[in-house]
């Protein structure tokens, strides 16, 4: 369970010195440091399940939310959050893997995301579409839609049976929200791909 230090510090009032206590066991491997000021009480707790805590507000999306909805092959080992108006991407080394934060635009944010309860920890990460629409977001805008497409298979090595499957009213809503022609484009291809 993650826990801050202040509710640690609470925990451990009957201590003479409850900092002193809480040092010794994060040294002892009772609790672990995640952050400057969080902890977490087990030790194999999976990543995806702290993202929010470390950063926030944020979402879990881009490259590790494609991983997880299996749409690219490859395994994704950092954790990618998406954040809004933070204006730099963050970047935190923790016991519990690498989570990076970048963002996308406010008026995206709080679209089309799940709200995820497992083991009793809430995570939110973006819908598959989503995701995409983050990533396409922040990529160098593609010169049409054929360009995307190429794009989309070869740099992302999504296959295009996978495209076929993402709901393009989903995109198409999805688009009016990031204001980049990446995502119109992406709306674009999928009408033509479903067709």
């Amino acid at each position: 369970m993650i826990k801050t230090t202040d509710m640690l510090l609470e925990e451990l009032r009957e201590y003479a010195s409850p900092r002193s206590k809480l040092s010794r066991m994060a040294k002892n491997g009772e609790i672990f440091p995640i952050v400057k000021g969080l902890y977490e009480t087990e030790k194999g707790t999976p990543g995806i399940y702290l993202a929010g805590s470390i950063y926030g507000p944020s979402y879990v999306s881009f490259e590790y939310a494609l991983g997880h909805y299996e749409l690219i092959p490859e395994a994704v080992y950092t954790l990618t959050c998406a954040t809004f108006e933070k204006k730099k991407a963050k970047k935190y080394e923790t016991p519990f893997g690498t989570f990076t934060y970048r963002d996308v635009p406010s008026e995206a944010f709080p679209l089309a995301l799940k709200l995820v309860n497992e083991n009793g920890y809430y995570y939110r990460i973006a819908t598959l579409e989503k995701a995409l629409c983050d990533i396409l977001y922040t990529l160098r805008p593609t010169a049409n839609a054929a360009e995307l497409h190429i794009m989309l298979n070869d740099d992302l090595r999504i296959e295009d049976s996978e495209l076929k499957k993402l709901d393009a009213d989903l995109v198409a809503e999805l688009s009016e929200h990031y204001h980049t022609t990446n995502v119109k484009r992406l709306s674009t291809l999928l009408r033509r791909l479903q067709k």
